[in-house]
């Protein structure tokens, strides 16, 4: 299954669904294109609804890494939403779940971006 992804405007965050895999090619690729795409726009608070993504790998959270990094290099802001069991317990065992700010609620998800 490729990765599928659709965004969505709350306020003046930036949702960005995604469905399918976060892996090495196409997944990772959607991922980094997208939030570059978003940033160029001057779209720089970015919310990645993950509620739908069944697997990601070790460049898949590479990625997400990288576009962290890139929000952050922009004066941005790049958090995660609705995590899988699966993909809490991987940013868990990376140490990483203290890099991103990871909530289950949109609402206060939009909420917690600086105005």
């Amino acid at each position: 299954m490729s990765m599928e992804f659709r965004t969505r405007q709350l306020d003046d965050v930036t949702i960005v669904d995604l469905r399918g895999r976060i892996t090495l090619g196409e997944g990772s690729v959607t991922v980094r294109e997208t939030v570059h795409d978003l940033l160029s726009k001057g779209m720089k608070r970015i919310l990645l609804n993950l509620g739908d993504v069944n697997y990601i790998d070790s460049s898949g959270i590479g990625e997400l890494v990288s576009a962290f990094t890139a929000a952050k290099k922009q004066g941005g802001e790049l958090k995660l939403l609705n995590l899988t069991k699966k993909v809490h317990d991987l940013l868990q065992i990376t140490k990483l779940s203290t890099v991103f700010d990871v909530t289950d609620d949109e609402t206060a998800a939009v909420r917690s971006f600086g105005k």
